[in-house]
């Protein structure tokens, strides 16, 4: 059985075709000469959306479809540019220079290829070992790429003569640099092949297709939802090959067939014709950033079938597609039980916060600047949700859950939020009336089925993260997710969300999502105190978001009692110490570095010196900027990376938490900045897809560097600090210690290990 896209099957063999022709194709193979060298020195940069030029340097595909100077990330446009997104919209060099791209490979006439001219630039200037890099040499994600075509590249290299390829780091050694330039003379053949199952995924592949396209009413409305919540899922097999993941994409062709892939902009768009779903694997170098990772087995299937196919429910009529269905899911999806569509989603919890959270598109501020720095999610228990338990209510509720972005009318913007304002205030005052009659909130609220039930959240001003557990100090929120909100929040970030969509588009999504954190608030403050939650709210919007308390949300409810017992002077530390002790077996990991409540402050069963140096390292964690002056100095993710005399390594993630007086609006977050409130929490793992800095410390060296970090004042005692343990991207080893920390990803855990994004790693 295939699994490849048709497309795909044409032009992979064209590539074995051009192989063959070549007389150097022998000496080398791109799959087991080249992607390596771009997986190595490349792919750190040149993946996803956010690849420089859209230059995606993963998989032979992507580098046959070349550059192009359309970027993705545009948040002034005024149209929906075309999607371009790679294995989907398009396949082959001649479709994708049609959509604008062109060759890096190809030599014209008596000029190389533009790769090999990059290459050379970057390989006759190298870095001065572990030196600062020029200040002349922009970085980040503000860079303004030139995306120089061939005929241009005499006007880039004199104007960016420091700036070849690979962009501003340690580079090829001798040997691939001689590698690629011979494979780019010998036209670059490709001999990639696509990834394909073994035997045993393969017939669970057929299993899985089987279940989503079973046929009858009930079937079909549940294979439709479970795709829509799928759909971003790197999905793999309980004892699957290692690396192997799958993706569920929309066929025209059933099982047994190749895949002739429907591609719509979004996943619940009118296909246009009969569906199949199909699982097809993911091809091209695994990076951590895009890697969203489910599990299936027959325990899962079993689970499934449990939830949606017991009961006597009935579909009367299939519904249909297009903006008012993407606009309202409960809607489209209200046949299906909602304590099965809920309990689904809060199994695997982990993963739907992420699709939103941290997210495949790579570049987030747009959802990222509505949310705190740090925060813990924790999810209301199906038996005490109103819409899961009482129809009469879920019936008022329904029409109320519409969210916005499905009409991007650049000049009904202001229009369409207010409307959807209203109906979603409309709803808070309908939940709170209702719940008004309900028993106080207790203990017994909040769902406590499996260790997804406890979450935190990191942002890292554009990016985010989330992993179980509750890590860190008490954050300075929280939020409390029912059904209602999750499945709003995963339909308006995730589903619906696009990410080559206009400027109206991504307003209404961002406005829209100011709510739903909102909503989580204040669902999370209906367990505090009465009496308390006015100042919880008073502090979360401050100075100019006291208009917007007033003008965009309903009001809390300040009257109803909370069934918990807490501390009156600080109910929320009150709750969390609570939390912790109630559901410590769900708690995924002990932090005592960020909450040290007594004399030891490390983690208990691991190395001597690894306890010696949390111990030093709880020091600096949870203390503000004001008294703790290098946090200024801080990027938002540096890794720690630890070294025993032993051999053995550890790495941390010292991430720095911003303050802000509100995060309630679109715009003028630096104005809302509090940067003597800002703190660092400091956790064993990898914390971020986009490390921005890495130090390597011996274990014994610990105490003396958490001194350095102490007294470092200024920018020149940081700068000592960064000299001494620092590993600047000009560093001799740079690579080796930034692929480590994919390396003890996988040693910990192998299923979520990717490579990592360098884009964002700073000139320190």
């Amino acid at each position: 059985m295939s699994f490849r896209v048709i497309g795909m099957v044409v032009l992979l063999s064209s590539w074995g075709a051009a192989a063959q022709e070549s007389p150097l194709a022998a000496a080398i193979s791109y799959r087991r000469d080249i992607q390596p060298i771009f997986s190595e020195k490349c792919v750190a940069c040149h993946a996803c959306y956010d690849a420089a030029c859209q230059l995606n340097l993963g998989s032979g595909e992507g580098v046959a479809r070349g550059a192009t100077k359309i970027p993705v990330y545009d948040g002034e446009r005024s149209k929906a540019a075309a999607p371009t997104r790679l294995f989907y919209d398009a396949f082959g060099k001649r479709a994708w220079q049609q959509k604008g791209f062109y060759s890096v490979l190809d030599a014209q006439g008596s000029q190389a290829a533009l790769m090999a001219q990059m290459l050379e630039l970057g390989h006759k200037t190298p870095l001065q070992p572990n030196a600062k890099l020029p200040e002349d040499i922009v970085l980040g994600l503000n860079r303004e790429n030139r995306c120089a075509m061939p005929a241009e590249f005499e006007g880039y290299a004199g104007a960016h003569p420091k700036e070849g390829m690979p962009l501003a780091v340690t580079g090829l050694t001798a040997q691939q640099y001689q590698t690629l330039q011979r494979w780019l003379a010998s036209g670059a053949p490709i001999d990639e092949q696509a990834l394909q199952p073994s035997a045993e995924e393969a017939l669970q592949v057929v299993q899985w297709e089987n279940l989503l396209n079973a046929p009858g009413a009930r079937q079909s409305l549940v294979g439709r939802w479970l795709f829509e919540h799928w759909f971003l899922a790197h999905l793999y097999f309980k004892d699957g090959e290692p690396g192997h993941f799958f993706q569920w994409v929309r066929s025209r062709t059933p099982t047994g067939q190749p895949i002739d892939l429907i591609s719509t902009r979004r996943p619940n768009d009118d296909p246009g014709t009969q569906v199949y779903y199909r699982l097809w694997p993911v091809q091209g170098v695994i990076v951590q950033k895009t890697h969203i990772t489910y599990p299936l087995s027959a325990a899962k299937m079993a689970r499934i079938k449990s939830l949606f196919y017991r009961g006597n429910w009935q579909v009367n009529a299939l519904p249909g597609y297009g903006p008012d269905r993407r606009a309202n899911p409960f809607t489209t999806f209200e046949a299906i039980p909602a304590q099965a569509r809920y309990q689904f989603m809060l199994d695997n919890a982990e993963y739907f916060v992420r699709t939103f959270i941290r997210g495949p598109v790579c570049r987030g501020q747009i959802a990222t600047d509505v949310i705190r720095d740090n925060f813990w999610a924790l999810f209301q228990a199906p038996e005490h949700d109103l819409y899961v338990t009482d129809p009469n209510y879920r019936g008022q509720a329904t029409p109320l859950l519409a969210m916005p972005g499905q009409n991007d009318d650049v000049g009904s913007v202001l229009s369409l939020w207010h409307d959807y304002r209203d109906k979603r205030n409309e709803y808070e005052a309908l939940r709170q009336d209702s719940y008004a009659d309900t028993p106080a909130p207790g203990w017994s609220t909040l769902w406590a089925g499996n260790d997804n039930a406890l979450l935190s959240i990191f942002r890292h001003f554009d990016s985010a993260s989330v992993n179980k557990g509750l890590i860190g100090d008490v954050p300075q929120t929280m939020w409390l997710f029912d059904y209602p909100l999750l499945e709003r929040t995963y339909y308006q970030l995730a589903v619906n969300f696009d990410v080559f969509g206009n400027v109206s588009h991504q307003a209404q999504t961002r406005l829209y999502f100011d709510l739903i954190r909102n909503g989580a608030e204040q669902n999370f403050l209906r367990l505090m105190p009465a009496d308390s939650r006015g100042d919880y709210l008073d502090d979360w919007y401050q100075n100019s978001a006291r208009i917007k308390l007033w003008l965009d949300y309903e009001a809390i409810d300040n009257d109803q009692p909370t069934a918990l017992e807490l501390d009156e002077k600080d109910p929320k530390r009150d709750f969390a110490r609570q939390l912790l002790v109630r559901y410590g077996d769900l708690n995924a990991k002990p932090d005592p570095i960020n909450r040290c409540e007594s004399a030891y402050c490390s983690r208990p069963n691991i190395d001597a010196a690894l306890q010696s140096a949390e111990q030093a390292l709880s020091r600096l964690a949870s203390r503000p900027a004001a008294g703790l002056k290098v946090i200024d100095q801080l990027p938002e993710a540096i890794m720690l990376r630890i070294e025993t005399q032993s051999g053995k390594r550890e790495v941390y993630s010292l991430l720095r938490n911003r303050a802000h007086s509100n995060v309630a609006f679109l715009v003028g977050e630096s104005l809302r900045y509090q940067p003597g409130l800002d703190t660092i929490s400091i956790f064993p793992g990898v914390l971020s897809s986009y490390p921005n800095f890495i130090f390597n410390i011996p274990a014994e060296q610990v105490p003396a560097f958490v001194d350095a970090m102490e007294n470092a004042r200024d920018a020149k005692h940081f700068e000592k600090i960064v000299e001494h343990w620092g590993i600047r991207r000009s560093h001799p080893q740079f690579w080796f210690y930034f692929h480590d920390l994919s390396r003890y990803v996988h040693e910990t855990d192998p299923v979520e290990e990717g490579v990592l994004d360098m884009n964002r790693y700073e000139n320190l």
